[in-house]
């Protein structure tokens, strides 16, 4: 059985490996790549004087410049001209050398130094490149090359820049909002199968949830990231007048997220220790068990609702959430259950007071008055 797991992994890792390359933003990317290459060893042969004859940079110019967002794509292609016009002056500060063993060290030697500069970004890259091109293949004419090089460079940046700015400006909404609410679905998953382990004989035996604690966590780091890509592809990209959308909230939703995954990963561990370690002095009294399944359930649905469920539906379950939480806390102050063993209800409690102030769909703290 083992060994028939590991190659079904493989085979799924791998698959989803090919299904990210070949979605639609990768190939809707890759095509504009193709076409903005076309353009610029099209354009490269229309350059001035010597630069003609070093065409074939244009391309490498394109590609260069072409990146998942147009802000992207104006930020490398120019830090990627400064890292040549860079690398190309430190390769006349030694071309009287020749291309010498050593002057082919120190030129390398310089050029990762000089990529180490702060804002380079992309460019620092090119400039060794750029240094060690114009030593080697510049041979008795580095003027004329290091023009054509540069100039015909600049010819495929600019192309790519405009065929990025022009050809579908890449928008990176739909990506956020469904990373959005694949967390919130997930969040309330985990809090629904807490719940369930409560009713479960104990140890229960499904305990998948235990261990999702760092999944969590990384799926939180991803949305944020997800978010952030949205941020950069709205700058410069004249889609936004038509596509738009309120990113701050976003990055509030993301915020309010990250807030309930780390309550969430409290409680997780907390369940966990007190079900599996030995060690642990805290345990859950069997007479909390009921009311503390129905409290982590009734929170589960408000975090579902948010995505689900129209309004009014969402204002009532967390009217039912708050019952079931305030039910689960007036358990634990009234009775004194095995007394000088700890509970760890009160840790958990805290924590979905805490996921349901996050939580209001009204925006605004619960009252408790009741």
């Amino acid at each position: 059985m083992e060994r028939d797991t590991l190659p079904r992994k493989i085979w799924r890792s791998a698959a989803t490996s090919v299904a990210r390359a070949l979605a639609a933003p990768r190939l809707q990317l890759a095509a504009k790549a193709g076409l903005a290459a076309g353009i610029a060893i099209w354009v490269a042969p229309l350059m001035p004087g010597v630069a003609a004859h070093y065409a074939y940079y244009a391309p490498l110019g394109a590609l260069v410049a072409m990146y998942e967002n147009v802000s992207g794509s104006m930020r490398q292609g120019f830090q990627t001209l400064l890292g040549l016009g860079v690398g190309i002056g430190l390769a006349f500060v030694l071309i009287s050398f020749g291309a010498t063993p050593l002057s082919v060290a120190v030129v390398m030697a310089l050029g990762v130094l000089l990529a180490g500069l702060p804002r380079l970004g992309a460019g620092r890259d090119w400039i060794p490149t750029a240094a060690l091109l114009v030593l080697l293949v510049g041979g008795q004419n580095p003027d004329d090359f290091s023009f054509g090089y540069l100039l015909q460079m600049g010819v495929g940046v600019v192309v790519g820049i405009a065929v990025n700015l022009l050809v579908f400006p890449p928008l990176h909404f739909n990506a956020a909002a469904l990373s959005l609410a694949e967390l919130r679905l997930s969040l309330a998953r985990q809090l629904q199968d807490m719940g369930a382990a409560m009713h479960e004989k104990w140890p229960p035996e499904h305990e998948d949830w235990s261990r999702r604690s760092e999944d969590l966590a990384q799926s939180a780091r991803s949305v944020r990231a997800a978010v952030q890509k949205a941020d950069a592809s709205r700058e410069a990209n004249p889609r936004r007048r038509f596509h738009p959308r309120d990113v701050d909230k976003d990055y509030r939703t993301v915020r309010e997220l990250e807030q309930i995954t780390f309550h969430i990963q409290d409680m997780t561990e907390v369940l966990s220790d007190v079900i599996w370690n030995e060690d642990m002095p805290f345990t859950i009294p069997l007479p909390y068990s009921e009311p503390l399944a129905e409290a982590l359930a009734a929170v589960g649905e408000v975090l579902r609702s948010a995505e689900e469920d129209d309004a009014d539906r969402q204002a009532e379950l967390f009217q039912a959430a708050r019952s079931a939480v305030s039910s689960l806390e007036g358990r634990t102050a009234s009775e004194d259950i095995e007394a000088g063993t700890p509970s760890a209800a009160g840790s958990i409690l805290l924590s979905l007071h805490r996921i349901l102030r996050v939580a209001n769909p009204n925006g605004r703290q619960p009252d408790r008055s009741n």
